[in-house]
């Protein structure tokens, strides 16, 4: 029983702890978060430029959101990318819709932090905002009831949802999609249904 468990553990530290942040989804219609009842609590925090950015400004518009920090040495490597993929295709098609990334290490995720880490991921920041501005438990405490979802700092990494949600004009979250997910295709097509 010991060497099984020692085992476990030694693949839990090979693999990394990126598969303990998958909260993931498949198919379209498991897109739906809808039934969750989450709402996103009224918030103004700073981002990238160092301005206040928050409720007010998304009010009456689609957003999508998600969680991360420029330190992570794992799953935001491909969230940020995934992220701003979509932005992309969301220009391209003409949908007006605003996307918000939440630092989980803001102690660490400075205005300037934020600005060189979404110049260098090539975020539009016409619609793409990077927030700070908070302590960690606020954020871990805005993450569970906004969005279902945890934020546990752990050494220097820092275990996070890596989801994306979708929230209506009305501040409900209404979907939430793999932010792993390599192939957006289906994510591009229920956005596109969803927004129009």
């Amino acid at each position: 029983m010991k060497q099984a468990i020692v085992i476990m553990l030694a693949l839990f530290v090979l693999s990394g702890c990126g598969w303990v942040y998958q909260v993931g989804s498949g198919s379209s219609s498991e897109y739906d978060f809808s039934q969750a009842g989450a709402e996103v609590l009224p918030f103004e925090f700073i981002n990238q430029e160092g301005n206040a950015y928050g409720t007010e400004q998304l009010e009456g518009q689609y957003w999508l959101a998600n969680m991360v920090f420029t330190h992570c040495p794992s799953v935001c490597l491909t969230m940020t990318p995934n992220m701003q993929r979509l932005q992309g295709s969301m220009q391209e098609e003409g949908i007006d819709m605003s996307f918000v990334s939440f630092s989980v290490d803001p102690e660490r995720d400075t205005v300037e932090q934020l600005y060189s880490y979404g110049t260098n991921v090539g975020a539009d920041f016409e619609s793409w905002q990077f927030l700070t501005g908070y302590t960690v438990d606020e954020i871990a405490e805005f993450s569970r009831e906004s969005f279902k979802s945890t934020v546990q700092p752990d050494g220097d990494d820092v275990i996070h949802s890596t989801s994306f949600f979708l929230v209506d004009p009305n501040g409900q979250v209404i979907r939430r999609y793999d932010g792993l997910q390599t192939n957006q295709d289906s994510i591009i097509k229920d956005l596109l249904e969803t927004v129009q």
